[in-house]
């Protein structure tokens, strides 16, 4: 059970294909308004669901938790997985009526509800979105986080008992096929950041510590790569990201549907995200490819660097910090191939999609 279908394609399509070669029969279910006609490419039973990723109406959650049983009943699957709030939360709660044997939830980091809890609506938002999280998971037989901040925030709200099962996995892994090692481009040193115009996704941060830098460094690129949607919570406001287009001192270059190209061009991948991320699959990509990481001090992010050794990490929502951090790689070249070839090294011994899929199908017994 996926959030979304093009998350379905991008971070699970290796474990799809890894449980098929090993002889097992896979279904998917998607919500219906986030179907993408590629993911019929997987080669699996794709479901279509009613599920709304967004609204807190208990009437629309029963329809997904309704839907969802009815899917299992008819399927009498041996094993069920889900990631994102509501397959996981809805998924568990559907499997534990129709009586699925085994039942395991992947916690792909906390996002929103878990970010910082400014406003008493935030703070309700929290508490109900905990409470869903312990009614789902009570019935799992093991459920898997990708970073330790997680785990420990579960444990430590008393969502999941101590005598569940956790597992921690190092992300989404990513494939080092798909994305090999690239040489560093000759020309001014490009900066990328890759991701939604959010706030807490740091794009504004990175937009900031250009503006700073721009005028000492003017042959320095700054690019970013990734679609906006004002609506979504905590996007970046349309009069703000029309007003960056209009200094032109980054280059915006919106949505596109492979980050490749884009990550072959840049030497430095810049992330200063405040997200709550489980392991940013960006940020993976980037290292396999042999870039240099420049991330927050936070969780999900840290997990990808080794300070000094492939990366810097940064305080998040700290501009000054940040923009001394692109600074001095600007000034020491020479560093950003030495972090981008320990990236590529960081790459394969931790985040190798194959490592990580064999850790959770062991778990899973498949």
């Amino acid at each position: 059970m996926a959030g979304n279908a093009r998350s379905l394609i991008a971070n699970r399509g290796d474990l799809i294909r890894e449980m098929q070669a090993r002889g097992h029969a896979v279904a998917a279910a998607v919500p219906r308004a986030d179907y993408l006609p590629e993911v019929e490419q997987l080669g699996i039973p794709i479901i279509p669901l009613e599920m709304s990723r967004a609204s807190l109406a208990p009437w629309q959650d029963l329809r997904t938790l309704a839907a969802l049983w009815q899917v299992m009943r008819r399927l009498r699957p041996r094993v069920v997985l889900g990631y994102t709030v509501k397959p996981v939360v809805y998924g568990s709660l559907a499997a534990r009526l129709a009586g699925v044997p085994c039942s395991f939830s992947l916690i792909t980091g906390l996002g929103l509800a878990y970010g910082e809890a400014r406003t008493r609506r935030a703070r309700l938002l929290r508490s109900l979105v905990s409470s869903l999280y312990r009614a789902g998971l009570a019935g799992n037989r093991a459920v898997f986080f990708q970073n330790p901040d997680d785990q420990a925030e579960f444990l430590t709200r008393g969502i999941i008992s101590p005598g569940l099962r956790t597992v921690r996995v190092n992300g989404s892994g990513v494939n080092l096929e798909e994305y090999p090692r690239c040489p560093l481009p000759d020309g001014p040193m490009l900066f990328l950041y890759v991701g939604r115009l959010l706030r807490d996704k740091g794009v504004d941060q990175f937009v900031a510590a250009a503006e700073r830098l721009k005028p000492v460094f003017p042959e320095a690129r700054f690019v970013v790569v990734g679609p906006h949607d004002p609506d979504l919570p905590h996007a970046c406001p349309a009069g703000e990201v029309a007003a960056w287009h209009e200094r032109g001192i980054v280059e915006f270059i919106g949505g596109v549907r492979d980050v490749r190209p884009w990550l072959s061009r840049c030497h430095v991948f810049v992330f200063p995200s405040t997200y709550r991320e489980g392991i940013p699959r960006c940020v993976l990509e980037a290292m396999a490819t042999g870039r240099a990481i420049v991330t927050t001090d936070a969780p999900g992010c840290r997990e990808t660097v080794l300070p000094d050794d492939n990366g810097i990490l940064v305080p998040p929502r700290d501009v000054p910090a940040l923009a001394a951090a692109l600074q001095g790689l600007l000034e020491a070249p020479e560093q950003v191939a030495r972090m981008g070839a320990a990236s590529r090294r960081l790459a394969a011994e931790r985040f190798d999609v194959r490592r990580v899929n064999r850790a959770m199908l062991e778990v899973m017994e498949l």
